[in-house]
């Protein structure tokens, strides 16, 4: 089993699992450290806890509850599995509300609600996305919840206190948008929970606090492309972390790579009005 981490903050871990387990190698016992969904993107594997077995193919959500001890088997599949799983804390798991036996489901099929957060998920960690792994999880841990409980996700109400949190925590990603910024600081600057003040900014902004920082990494670029400054220079002043994920970042943004957005600040009409207008429209109307 190879294991790679992705992302820990406090309310939330993030792990890929990678296993070639073949079939006859005898299973081992296990037991699962917290409470967790993790989504099967690839193979298959038989999951045996608390006297109820299970098969669970891609698409497919494992749940585990923290304690519960386990064994995963691979007599159906010879080439093992991979899952993206998203461990929480109890203090989430206690916020989220539904009862401790929904974390004791064992499994549950492949659902769409749950396989397109996952298929999102998947795409966040490899970068392909706007979105942070800890804002996806825990979208993923409530729709797991209300899946199971069959209830409906209460919008958080947004009074005039959750509405001035969000534009304060707004204000703060603008003026500090080059820094490294995490969902659990922000949170507690605003003496939320990660998980509530998600809901809240999602619900005042209409962007997740990830996505609205990288908006405005994107804005400053913008700006500094008409300058004479090296496109690398600008990509680390802005706050990302690596010159690919930047042009990757900004070429899905505007339409154009960095380089040729700077040519059309610089008189090229052409790349403005062929690849750029209605890109650029609808990147500053709507994420």
């Amino acid at each position: 089993m190879r294991t790679t981490l992705l992302h820990r903050s406090r309310s939330v871990v993030v792990l890929d699992y990678q296993c070639d387990a073949k079939p006859g190698e005898a299973p081992a016992e296990e037991q699962h450290s917290a409470f967790s969904v993790s989504y099967v993107r690839r193979g298959s594997f038989g999951y045996q806890s608390r006297g109820i077995a299970r098969e669970l193919v891609a698409g497919a959500t494992l749940v585990g509850h923290a304690g519960d001890e386990f064994c995963c088997t691979h007599e159906h599949h010879l080439g093992g599995d991979e899952c993206l799983s998203f461990q929480f804390s109890d203090a989430l798991v206690d916020e989220l509300g539904a009862p401790l036996d929904v974390w004791r489901v064992g499994a549950l099929p492949p659902l769409p609600s749950l396989m397109m957060l996952g298929e999102l998920a998947q795409q966040t960690a490899e970068g392909n996305t706007h979105l942070g792994l800890d804002e996806v999880a825990l979208a993923f841990a409530a729709r797991f919840v209300d899946t199971v409980s069959g209830r409906r996700e209460a919008s958080s109400r947004m009074t005039a206190r959750n509405r001035r949190r969000a534009v304060e925590a707004a204000l703060f990603l603008d003026e500090q948008a080059d820094e490294p910024q995490t969902l659990d600081a922000l949170a507690a600057k605003l003496g939320l929970s990660p998980f509530h003040f998600l809901r809240i900014f999602r619900g005042v902004l209409g962007v997740t606090p990830h996505q609205y920082l990288v908006h405005m990494r994107l804005r400053q670029a913008a700006r500094l492309l008409s300058t004479d400054a090296p496109i690398t220079r600008i990509a680390f002043d802005v706050g990302f972390g690596a010159l690919s994920n930047f042009v990757r970042t900004f070429r899905r943004a505007a339409g154009v790579s960095p380089r040729a957005f700077r040519m059309a600040s610089r008189g090229d009409r052409k790349i403005l009005q062929e690849k750029m207008a209605l890109t650029v429209y609808r990147c500053g109307s709507r994420p």
